[in-house]
């Protein structure tokens, strides 16, 4: 059997089509309920549907009424507050295309993604670091006055119409913008089945930045548009005070990546969450051993999630298909998948290849902004390659074996980095690691390991334990502790900033 998983076709979208308009739509028969709460250690900000969705068509009228035509691209640069939310969905109400971008870009940073996106307004906080710039400029006090403001109306069109942009580094390595259509939203609904189990009563915490893919999506707009609340930390919350948090406001549904998961059982081995339903993870490969850990922490479980800012998420565990032990699960209903030789042919079900999701997938990419030859590149046929290595199981369960670029070799076999974290990860004194191969010397690469550790590394003693664990192939030859690991604004792990760090240390550069 080939590895290709067919789970049906996707719901189609509406036509017209207005992403605003589909996320808001409950504003219209709950519109007392509470939309939004960001929370601090003390109190709360509760948004309404009513109050949010005035303040989106307050924003949107303002925006048409200053001539904004549709398609004009709106850079929005503002932290974790409620005007995020209430600026990129004006935008899309008016059918402009907000492009978000990183509360912790520096200011040269920003001046290449205004070179990359040619804007012709930017919504910013002044508090955050900005190259000087003539584009007109709304800030943050300009924001809140426009709540008031005439509303607009919403601009139905094309579901296939750019609706927004948002900037990941892909394979590369360089920033790249990823332009989604307004139907991409829509398309997010396969995750509520696949995935999230999210539903109207839910109350969803979310422990990312609001830019980021991961946390608009699943924290933000995914609950609006089911009708549930969105919980969001106030800028400033540390991990070992989540647990209050999701205790104090009765989250049913907790999302992070794994490094929260696992600076919150640092703090707490016993965690009281009555309402909690179960958590979500993605951005990373969840560790078995973590999850397992705050099953036993909570008493609930985390369901993983693979994706991509090209296409959200599209193989997961949920609560209605649970993923079997070490695989991230299955793809979910609506979805095709496939598992990809280097041609582009599917292998065979139980051989490692390339992820690859249907090129006609609706919540796929419009396309790289500028880049449509990078675009084509990571097509192969009625394919997308995700550049990921994973395995199709007989079941249709997908292992997941890392970025294919981070694949390792030794005595001519192929290891994944994930495998032997996953094993050191079970070490008492590894409180974090990442694995990748490194050049020693012209003509001889090995495994090493990256560990975050509270004491000094004994490396009999891990590669001891590596034997418990692994086939010698596969142990690391290197111990390196570190102190911390190299990671995104969003938690992804950067193994390559680790080889090259080292390498240029010891003259292999």
């Amino acid at each position: 059997m080939l590895s290709i998983d067919d789970t049906g076709p996707p719901p189609p979208c509406p036509a017209p089509f207005n992403l605003a308009s589909y996320v808001l739509a409950h504003a219209q028969d709950t519109p007392d309920k509470i939309a939004l709460a960001v929370l601090g250690p003390s109190r709360a900000e509760r948004w309404s549907f009513g109050r949010l969705n005035a303040a989106v068509l307050g924003v949107a009228g303002a925006l048409q009424a200053r001539g904004f035509t549709p398609g004009t691209r709106v850079l929005l640069r503002l932290g974790s507050t409620v005007e995020f939310p209430v600026a990129f969905l004006a935008c899309a109400a008016a059918d402009l295309v907000p492009v978000p971008v990183s509360a912790q870009l520096t200011a040269p940073e920003l001046r290449g993604l205004i070179a990359e996106v040619t804007p012709k307004l930017i919504i910013a906080d002044p508090a955050l670091p900005w190259p000087e710039t003539d584009l007109p400029l709304i800030t943050l006090d300009d924001l809140a006055d426009l709540h008031d403001h005439a509303p607009g109306t919403p601009v139905q069109g094309d579901p296939d119409r750019a609706g927004y942009i948002v900037f990941t580094s892909g394979t590369s390595g360089v920033a790249r913008g990823v332009v989604h259509a307004h139907r991409a939203i829509h398309a997010r609904a396969m995750m509520r089945d696949g995935w999230t189990g999210l539903g109207p009563t839910d109350r969803v915490l979310h422990a990312g930045a609001f830019n980021w893919t991961y946390t608009l999506g699943t924290g933000l707009l995914d609950p609006w548009a089911a009708g549930a609340t969105a919980l969001v930390p106030a800028a400033g919350v540390t991990p070992a005070q989540l647990p209050l948090l999701l205790q104090r406001h009765q989250a049913t549904i907790f999302a992070a990546v794994p490094g929260v998961y696992r600076q919150i059982l640092k703090s707490s081995i016993t965690l009281k969450l009555p309402a909690l339903r179960h958590g979500l993870s993605a951005g990373e490969k969840l560790p078995d051993s973590l999850r397992t850990r705050w099953a036993e922490a909570t008493g609930t479980p985390v369901f993983e999630a693979f994706g991509m800012s090209e296409c959200s998420t599209f193989v997961s565990g949920s609560p209605a298909r649970t993923a079997p032990a070490g695989t991230l699960g299955f793809a979910q209903p609506g979805r095709s998948i496939a598992v990809l030789d280097d041609s582009g042919v599917p292998v065979p079900r139980g051989t490692e290849g390339t992820l690859a999701v249907l090129r006609a997938d609706p919540g796929l990419m419009l396309g790289y902004l500028g880049h449509a030859d990078e675009t084509e590149d990571r097509m192969r046929g009625d394919w997308f390659l995700t550049g990921d290595s994973v395995t199709m199981r007989d079941d249709g369960a997908v292992e997941y074996h890392g970025r294919s670029d981070d694949i390792m070799t030794a005595g001519g076999y192929r290891v994944s980095p994930v495998e032997v974290e996953a094993a050191l990860a079970t070490h008492p004194d590894v409180a974090d690691v990442a694995v990748t191969e490194v050049a020693v010397s012209p003509e001889t690469t090995l495994i090493a390991a990256f560990i975050v550790s509270g004491r000094e590394l004994d490396d009999a003693a891990l590669s001891g334990h590596m034997s418990d664990h692994l086939a010698r192939y596969k142990h690391p030859r290197l111990f390196v502790r570190v102190d911390t690991l190299p990671k995104s604004a969003n938690g992804k792990l950067m193994r390559r900033h680790l080889r090259e760090r080292y390498e240029a240390r010891h003259g292999q550069a």
